[in-house]
Parts: C-alpha cells; structure tokens; sequence
C-alpha cells in the first residue's frame, strides 16, 4: 500500500460531540499554597512606564511632577485593622517594580484577598493586578474615589474584580473579610443579643476584639455582624454596609451588581488601630527637600470647604472628623521609632481645628521629638500665633490650596477665599519661618485667557519658595464633573485615563480648548520659575542640604521638561 493516499477514500462523519474534561484533574493538581503566602496583599500596582504615579484618597494621577512618591498609609492603615491575618502591603510605585516582577511576586504570595486603590486616571492599569491576581485564585477588591463615585459601570466593566468598597474602606473590609471566611464554617448557636466582641473575633485579643466593637458600633449604633447566624453553605452580603458585589440569588438576577446601602463614616478616628508603618517601604519614598526616610501621618478626615472641582468629598462627603494629639503624637512617636525624621500630616485640611493644632504642637514640644514636618492650610484657617507655635514644633513648609488669581473664578470654584486673604496668610507664614508651597489650578470654569494672566502675577509677587500648576480636572462624584458633564465641555472621546491633571487635560471650552489650556499651564510655571528669585531660592536650600542634589536635580529636570511641553 506504499505510496497509497489514504485521503482518496475519505468520508464524512458527523457524531455526537464528546469533548475531553479536564477540569477536575487540573483542580485536583493546583500547587498548595506556598509557606510564606499570605491571606491579605495590599496593593499600590506598578505603572508601566516606570513611572511615579499617584493613588491616594486626595490626589492621583499619572505623574507626580514634583517628584513625590506618595506613602500609601491608607493601605498601612487597613492592614491594622488584621492582627488576625497574614498581611503584607506592596507599593510598586516605590520598589520602582515591574509588571513582570509584579506578577512573579504574586504567584510567590498567592493572597487569598488582593486589595488595590482605583483611580480614574490609572483605571485600566490597575485593573490588569485584579485580573493576574484573580487568575491565580485571590478574591478581588477594590476602594478608592472612583469606584465610590462609579460603582457599577466599574464592575460591569471588569469581570475579574469581584468587590468594589465605598466610601471609607476600612470596616467594609474588615467585614467582607470576616463573612467570607466564617461563611465557610458558620456558628449559629450564638443569639446577636448574647455575642460579646471575643465571640465575634475569636482570633484576636480581647482588647482589639472590643476596640473593632467600637469601631463598628460607634459608626452604626445598630450594627449586626453579617456573618453571624448564617445558614450552612450560604454568604449573605446584603447586609454589609458600603459593598458593591455580583448577586446571584432568587431575588437578584445573577451576576447583576448590587450596591448595598452606604456605610456610616467611623466617627471616632482614635478609635482606629494606628497604621502598620513598618509593612511599608519607608525608604523609597520622597519629597522635595526631604532626606531620609518619609511617612505620611493623617491628622483628620473631611474638610467645611466646598470646593467644586475638589475630589475628597466623593469619599468623605461633608464629614469632619479628627483625631486627638496624644493619639498623632503616639504615631509620631513610633514613627521616629522607625528612624522617620521627616512627615507630612496627611490630611484634608490640616489646620481644620485650631485647637487639636495647639494641642498636638505643645505635646511634641513637651516630649522633645525632633521631627520636621509639613503640612497643608487653606489661607482662612490659620493665625499668626499658631503658626509660629507650628514652627517652633518642626513646621517647616506649608502647601496652599491659592488655585487662581481671579476672585472670579475663585468665587465659581466656591474656594470661599479673598486674594487679600491669600497674601496675608502666606505673609504671616513667611515671617513665621515657615516656607510657601503654592498650588494653583489653569482651567477652572470661567478661566479667559486674561484670568490665566492674572494668576501668573498673582504667583509672581506672593512670598512662594514653590509653585505647581496644575490642569482642572473634573474627577469622577466631584461637583465640577457634574458641570462639566451638563456644560458638555467634556473633549469628544475622553477615557477615563485622561482625566489627569497632572498630564493633560479634557476640558473643551468654547474659547479655551484643551491643547491651549495645557499651553498656558507650562507658560505659567515657566513664568514663576524662571525668574532670579525662585532660582536663588531653590538653590539656596540645594547648598544647605547636599545631599538632595541628586533628587533635586532629577526632579528639576522633570519639570523642565513639562514646562517646555516634552
């Protein structure tokens, strides 16, 4: 038969299909866990141009133009609330990490639940860990301002998330966490009237137990742990307060997302276990000016101003909260414990209370901790006696929110400040000792291209050491999106990774386009900047602190070429 082609006799055969199932051996052979794998992995991911960019609950973007690496103490702070728990908290921004090592650290960590910040301008990048993760087994979570203000079309959008967590994540984690896990094992002989704050967390101290009862009561006086009295083999998440979640029951079509009822803000702060500093890279991260090692301390949460363009109030509304100075001074202190010598306090409005200011700068002048420290202040919220008290404490430089140079688009901004006002706090700081970070906004609605000069000399003649300029950007639940949205001066086409102001901008406006905007935004800093005063100034502090050279320079030249528009 040699030679033979067996195809010439070919015929047809159609039988039933019967294709090979491999699912079950396949499952049957998944690795075990590694030794050093852990339940619960924080996550600031990587970007994939190596390049710093910014999560956090007050500001992101996809490039810190000042060259600050942002310390992710949300996540530090969540990790606290896990005594219980195998947790690690991972900052690829600052480990400069890779998508490539990013994903050979996962397959090494195997976390049973990955957490990770959202933002509107990192959207789709961050979405790329939830989809690594979830493919090697973790649950998947999501907090942060954008999934707040957008949580269903997030969710639709991306299968491989399975969570999304509004509002003030911390208790709606915790919750999450202890229903799925109990789920699997539940006890229903306990009555709810009967449980005591050990019985509801077995696996911890009785101390912390009671502090997490607080915690939860405090925030919710009617609150009932949603894992308890569960049925054998069920998960009922209906209850849990500020999670957004796939259903799939009788009474929700499955897999259509359910956004639970929102969870009430924690109201007392001190309540909160203070953040695990130490999971994170403390000496990666930096500021201008600064040396050694850095950490953010929040002081508060929530701010009276009503900012339209602001993106804080999408996750703490119009709260104001704040914590006690023993209480900061305790954090202070295990920070200086770390060898961190220099702090930001990391807050919404940092002299929101004048008297919790006072209070806490006498306490580290009482107990002598050497600290320098920085802060943030709108102009309205400070007075010459507090200020230099917060000098002598180790305050050397203040961010201002100035934003413009016209009262009129200050007054459409609702900023609630004068310009009148702007000078004479920056002047009272000045003659404090304390140094001027001025943050001005190009494009606010109601911005002419003689506004824009206005705020040019404005910056000009105000006592600013120094100056950032960035571009309106109406981030998603903000007030300014919502006018822009009804304005339609959104830019035909515009993603949600477009919505950065620190890049670019999407704002249309009918005699300001987008391409002008981000023109007059590099003219403005190349005005403030290059001028004899702010040079001599920048290297004044250069020579007193060798080594910042390096940073400096590097971020120097980043800004150079911003401002030449490279």
């Amino acid at each position: 038969m040699r030679g033979v082609n067996r195809g010439a006799a070919a015929r047809e055969r159609v039988p039933t299909p019967s294709f090979p199932d491999a699912d079950a051996v396949v499952r049957a052979g998944h690795p075990a866990r590694p030794e050093d794998a852990v339940d619960i992995l924080l996550v600031n991911p990587p970007a994939p141009d190596g390049g710093i960019w910014i999560r956090s609950q007050h500001r992101v973007g996809r490039r810190s133009r000042e060259g600050m690496i942002w310390p992710q103490v949300s996540l530090a702070q969540m990790a606290a609330l896990f005594p219980d728990y195998r947790v690690e908290v991972v900052d690829a921004i600052a480990l400069r990490m890779d998508w490539a090592a990013f994903e050979r650290l996962l397959e090494e960590k195997r976390p049973r639940y990955y957490v990770t910040q959202v933002t509107a301008p990192t959207l789709r990048n961050d979405m790329v860990g939830a989809f690594l993760a979830r493919s090697m087994g973790a649950t998947t979570i999501a907090f942060g301002t954008h999934v707040t203000a957008i949580p269903r079309e997030t969710m639709r959008a991306f299968p491989s998330l399975d969570y999304c967590l509004r509002g003030e994540p911390e208790l709606a984690l915790r919750e999450l966490v202890d229903t799925l896990d109990k789920s699997q094992t539940p006890n229903s002989k306990f009555q709810i009237s009967n449980l005591r704050a050990e019985e509801l967390w077995p696996g911890v101290e009785a101390e912390f137990a009671e502090r997490l009862h607080r915690l939860f009561t405090g925030a919710d006086p009617e609150w009932v742990p949603a894992w308890v009295n569960l049925e054998p083999e069920t998960c009922d998440l209906k209850p849990i307060k500020g999670l957004v979640w796939r259903g799939g029951d009788e009474v929700v079509v499955k897999d259509e997302v359910v956004v639970n009822p929102d969870r009430p803000f924690i109201r007392n702060l001190d309540d909160l276990p203070l953040p695990r500093h130490e999971l994170l890279p403390l000496d990666k991260y930096r500021a201008p000016l600064v040396r050694g090692n850095y950490a953010f301390v929040v002081t508060s949460r929530g701010c009276p101003g009503n900012c339209q363009f602001c993106i804080k109030h999408v996750s703490y509304g119009r709260s104001v909260r704040f914590r006690s100075p023993e209480n900061i001074l305790a954090e202070l202190e295990m920070l200086v414990g770390l060898g961190v010598r220099d702090v930001h306090m990391y807050a919404d409005l940092f002299t929101i209370s004048r008297e919790q200011v006072v209070g806490l700068c006498e306490l580290i002048l009482e107990r002598g901790l050497r600290l320098r420290w920085t802060c943030n202040s709108r102009v309205d919220f400070v007075d010459p006696e507090m200020l230099r008290l917060m000098r002598r404490a180790g305050c050397w430089m203040i961010s201002w929110g100035i934003e413009s140079g016209s009262e009129e688009v200050l007054r459409h901004a609702r900023k609630g400040i004068t310009l009148e006002r702007v000078e004479q706090a920056l002047r009272w700081s000045r003659e404090a000792g304390i140094r001027n970070w001025g943050y001005f906004i190009i494009g606010l609605p109601g911005e002419t291209e003689e506004t824009i000069r206005e705020t040019i000399r404005f910056a000009k003649r105000l006592p600013i050491h120094l100056a950032l300029f960035h571009i309106a950007a109406p981030y998603p639940g903000s007030p300014l999106f919502f006018e822009v949205v009804e304005q339609g001066w959104f830019r035909p086409g515009t993603r949600w990774e477009q919505v950065d102001m620190d890049c670019s901008t999407v704002l249309d406006y009918p005699d300001l386009r987008a391409e002008e905007l981000e023109r007059w935004a590099q003219r403005a800093f190349r005005s403030w900047a290059f001028r004899p005063g702010p040079a001599l100034t920048y290297l004044g502090m250069l020579l007193r602190s060798p080594s910042l050279w390096r940073p400096a320079l590097e971020i120097g030249l980043e800004s150079l070429g911003w401002a030449a528009g490279k």
